[in-house]
């Protein structure tokens, strides 16, 4: 049998710097404090009346179990019971963003560094997009990994899209665009509508020369080849703008594509974006078609069991 360090064994299984421990951990943490105070501390914690005090103190301020270690000292928890009420490592899921006709043997990932700060101001940040923004791309670093099929089917070359990908939503996207430019130089190839949404151009405006490139000419979102690019900057005007209202506004050349049987690809966050996107569409088939609004939901009903309507989301 193969032995394995148990610092290595932590590091690799056991979410000890980023997930908060739940009411349990505090209950059994009481048992293994010799600190009266403490012990107090940690039983009232566990207990239904501190149940809003232990809200405020672990998850709302995403204590980690490693900071509750930390401010229980008197704690001497065995190793067995830590391991068993830790939350495990898991594993985190991201779209490819490149094409393999366009890098063969490569993944590109589009990762947001998450990080945000609590309400007593403590500055928290994510654990995998903070690791992988670490590493130096000079140098050559092994990154776990696995493969697996997503949620977005790839489309075939002759079939006509409408994207809709605001923030890193645009990740399956750009590899969507890479492969269409790719067969577009070997085959016919179908229109691409493309819809993007950002905060700030200046900040946020994801592979802008990417997009732009291919919007320009005989691009795979040139207006020449039927297609066509559309960004919403959310806070570069007094009023918001949101993909959504891009889509209003492009609602013939939306409602002429999906008369050519377009799929329509949504990929993003999964707050209220796909609901208002999803409304959007329904404004499209209601003012293109004529139809009521009822109608216009089963029509979208109707696309996503054909094929033709994919959602991705994560939160």
């Amino acid at each position: 049998m193969d032995r394995i360090k148990l610092r290595t064994f932590v590091a690799l299984t056991m979410d000890v710097v980023s997930a908060s421990p739940r009411r349990y951990f505090f209950e059994v943490m009481s048992f293994f404090a010799t600190s009266e105070r403490e012990k107090e501390r940690l039983q009232y914690f566990a207990s239904p009346e501190g149940r809003d005090d232990l809200y405020q103190y672990n998850q709302k301020e995403s204590r980690t179990v490693l900071e509750v270690l930390e401010d229980f000292p008197s704690v001497q928890m065995p190793f067995e019971w830590l391991v068993q009420l830790t939350p495990p490592l898991k594993k985190r899921a991201f779209s490819i963003s490149s094409s393999p006709l366009a890098h063969p043997n490569q993944i590109h990932l589009t990762v947001s560094v998450v990080a945000w700060v609590t309400p007593f101001k403590r500055t928290r940040r994510g654990l995998c997009s903070t690791w992988l923004a670490g590493l130096n791309p000079n140098k050559g670093n092994l990154i776990p990994c696995w493969i697996h099929q997503g949620s977005l089917p790839p489309p075939r070359p002759l079939v006509p899209l409408v994207l809709i990908g605001p923030g890193t939503g645009c990740a399956p996207f750009r590899a969507f665009v890479e492969e269409r430019a790719a067969q577009a130089a070997a085959e016919p190839t179908a229109p691409v509508l493309f819809f993007f949404g950002c905060r700030n151009q200046e900040n946020d405006f994801l592979y802008k020369d990417f997009w732009l490139t291919h919007a320009q000419d005989e691009g795979v979102l040139s207006s020449k080849r039927g297609g066509g690019f559309f960004v919403a900057f959310s806070r570069d005007q007094p009023q918001k703008v949101y993909v959504q209202h891009k889509i209003m506004e492009q609602s013939s050349r939306v409602w002429n594509l999906l008369l050519s049987d377009a799929v329509i690809y949504i990929a993003g966050s999964s707050t209220k974006m796909p609901a208002d996107v999803t409304a959007a569409l329904e404004e499209v088939i209601c003012k293109e078609g004529g139809v009521k609004q009822a109608d216009a939901s089963k029509w979208l009903r109707d696309l996503e069991r054909a094929g033709r309507l994919n959602i991705e989301t994560w939160s």
